[in-house]
């Protein structure tokens, strides 16, 4: 499951990270790609932490919906952007979404926050909830070394980029680079990847 101390974090100072998610410049280098890998569509926001970027997707002609595993910040998420629809759910196993469910996921810089035992099977789940032929977008921040926590108590894993890679065997890498976050300034790795059709997609 979702590590605990990370989630309690963000609940405890929801408000406080909220604000500053808001206030961050504005991560252009991120709706760069959406606008480019995304199709108009129904689409998740898997850790939408303060709605900001559901808000932007919706906006911009995209039918977004927010999922976060802190009651914390889905409230804030619910004040700053009302109208929009936020509902828990946690990595890896997202239990309340059904599978085919998205023509695009985004999960961004929040997969870090899994113990990197649970990686594999964190992206699988998120192109399981994608319909055949949808787009997931992860990205996350890179922690080098060991995994380490901050000074919120917030896991941030250290895992090789081989976890990920291999949960989307079969499927379509249209995306593998690293690099800066324009919005929060550190160091990300970005993936986007097509979900190819099996035997066990409907068509």
């Amino acid at each position: 499951m979702a590590d605990k101390s990370t989630i309690d974090a963000y609940d405890t100072e929801a408000a406080s990270f909220a604000a500053d998610w808001e206030t961050q410049p504005s991560p252009d280098d991120l709706y760069a790609l959406i606008k480019t890998y995304f199709t108009h569509g129904l689409t998740a926001d898997i850790g939408c932490g303060s709605g900001r970027d559901v808000a932007w997707m919706n906006a911009h002609g995209f039918d977004a919906v927010g999922y976060d595993a802190s009651p914390g910040l889905l409230a804030q998420a619910g004040l700053r952007h009302p109208g929009l629809c936020f509902t828990q759910a946690a990595l890896p196993e997202l239990e309340p979404i059904p599978s085919h469910q998205f023509r695009n996921v985004l999960c961004e810089t929040v997969i870090m926050h899994v113990h990197p035992g649970q990686i594999g099977r964190a992206t699988q789940r998120l192109l399981d909830i994608l319909q055949p032929h949808g787009t997931l977008l992860l990205t996350w921040r890179v922690t080098d070394g060991e995994s380490m926590r901050d000074e919120h108590d917030r896991l941030y894993a250290s895992f090789d980029r081989a976890l990920v890679l291999d949960a989307c065997i079969g499927h379509t890498l249209l995306l593998d680079e690293e690099g800066m976050n324009r919005s929060s300034g550190k160091r990300v790795h970005r993936i986007v990847v097509r979900k190819e059709a099996s035997d066990r997609d409907s068509p």
